[in-house]
């Protein structure tokens, strides 16, 4: 591993953000750019979002939000959809859902054992194995031991506060005002879409890099 590995938490269509912390990282051709999901919907454009991602040879891991658009693409069924998924709907050229379609759920690099996801893992289940429908949507975890969403159980403790690795988890989904770093992992989703900050963990060097959103788009 010659380069680093610059991960990135939620960008939520916030091109702005994104090309201005990709300016500050500055990422060389020996450096691995690495999205944990949620590259669209609720922000200004998540095609010049993807355009970016494509552009600098990102992988971007499935979210929730892509997991919703592709699935509607496939379906049809108009329930599916949010009320920001019809703008990005419309706005995804043909290049755009060819990248969403070959979005890998997890990434793993095991010389610094750690892998990247979306929202989560079950502890105590072997991550690999672990389907879409709870790697990219954990929040919290019920007293049952199923994966919830925070605003469904808020009296649940945090799937990374039950998580005691092997191996260390780089996530988004779960929006906080702070970076949430645990012994075995850390939460980068920092809330830029709702006015907070986009966030850079950079590897091997464990470092930090944020830029401030422009402004709250979203509620």
């Amino acid at each position: 591993m010659n380069g680093r590995i610059i991960a990135i938490g939620d960008i939520h269509g916030c091109h702005l953000e994104f090309a201005e912390l990709l300016e500050r990282l500055a990422p060389t051709k020996d450096d691995q750019l690495i999205l944990v999901g949620d590259l669209v919907n609720r922000g200004p454009d998540s095609a010049r979002v993807i355009d970016l991602a494509i552009e600098h040879r990102a992988i971007s891991l499935l979210g929730n939000h892509e997991l919703r658009l592709l699935n509607y693409r496939r379906t049809g069924d108009r329930s599916l959809l949010k009320e920001t998924d019809e703008i990005t709907f419309n706005q995804l050229r043909p290049e755009h859902w060819s990248y969403l379609d070959q979005m890998p759920l997890t990434y793993e690099i095991e010389e610094l054992n750690t892998v990247f996801v979306h929202g989560g893992f079950l502890p105590n289940e072997p991550w690999a194995k672990q389907p879409a429908t709870v790697v990219t949507r954990i929040q919290v975890i019920d007293a049952q031991g199923r994966p919830m969403k925070r605003a469904d159980c808020s009296e649940c403790p945090l799937w990374a506060d039950l998580w005691n690795g092997p191996p260390f988890v780089v996530y988004g989904h779960t929006p906080r005002p702070d970076i949430y770093k645990l012994k075995w992992s850390v939460g980068i989703d920092t809330a830029c879409v709702m006015g907070g900050h986009l966030t850079a963990y950079i590897l091997p060097e464990r470092r930090f890099v944020q830029v401030k959103a422009r402004r709250r788009y979203y509620p």
